[in-house]
């Protein structure tokens, strides 16, 4: 289990390392073009989600319990990386998840 790491205020944010491998990729691409964006999760024990302001000036830690790094699936990159660039910002979805479904 990964940990997500925003402004060093809070606790970290728990996900899976294959997960945070694939936000690393979006955030970092995102952040290198001075592009801000939310990123929401839900919470895994509790009712509700979470949301985040990711900004550039804002530090972020990417810090993986697995010393390897894991092959990334480009078709969830591309999901996220969708995501990302809509006016919701990122909603973090699991990497077989359908998000063809019409929202209503």
């Amino acid at each position: 289990m990964g940990r997500l790491i925003y402004d060093h205020i809070g606790p970290a944010v728990e996900i899976d390392d294959r997960t945070l491998a694939h936000l690393q990729v979006v955030i970092t691409t995102k952040l290198r073009r001075h592009e801000s964006f939310t990123l929401s999760w839900t919470r895994p024990d509790e009712c509700g989600r979470t949301t985040i302001w990711i900004h550039p000036a804002i530090p972020v830690k990417f810090d993986f319990d697995d010393a390897e790094p894991t092959d990334l699936n480009r078709a969830w990159i591309q999901r996220l990386v969708d995501s990302a660039n809509n006016g919701g910002g990122i909603i973090l979805t699991g990497e077989h998840e359908d998000t063809s479904a019409p929202v209503s």
